[in-house]
């Protein structure tokens, strides 16, 4: 499965082709996350805040459904760049400890059958 289409919504704010592009290349790297999961959607808003004292201010949203989880992160910073990368990183970071709850889940339910196996004979 490849990484699903993005939803962009923008409020408040024009924002740049070349924003959109970089969206999708950087959260494509979550692409090995996704597996052969088809419950995979992807939201991303881009929202700029007033002006402040010390120039602009940008918000960017992300929501990240992967097999009805939601993984939600937000970053606001003073370009979209910016908050572009500390996003996928957060979300990178949801993704990899989620793995690793499963998967130590996954690990206690095989050794207690395995035990309960070995108790039985």
């Amino acid at each position: 499965m490849s990484f699903p289409s993005i939803i962009f919504k923008s409020t408040n704010i024009q924002v740049r082709d070349t924003l959109f592009d970089l969206v999708e290349k950087k959260l494509a790297v979550l692409d090995k996350f996704i597996g052969d999961e088809t419950d995979v959607k992807c939201e991303v808003e881009f929202e700029g805040l007033t002006q402040q004292t010390t120039g602009d201010i940008y918000r960017l949203e992300v929501n990240f459904w992967l097999a009805g989880n939601l993984y939600r992160t937000e970053a606001v910073r003073d370009n979209f760049e910016n908050a572009i990368d500390e996003v996928q990183a957060e979300l990178t970071r949801m993704l990899e400890r989620g793995i690793g709850k499963k998967q130590t889940l996954e690990r206690k339910i095989e050794r207690q059958a395995k035990e309960e196996m070995l108790s039985g004979e």
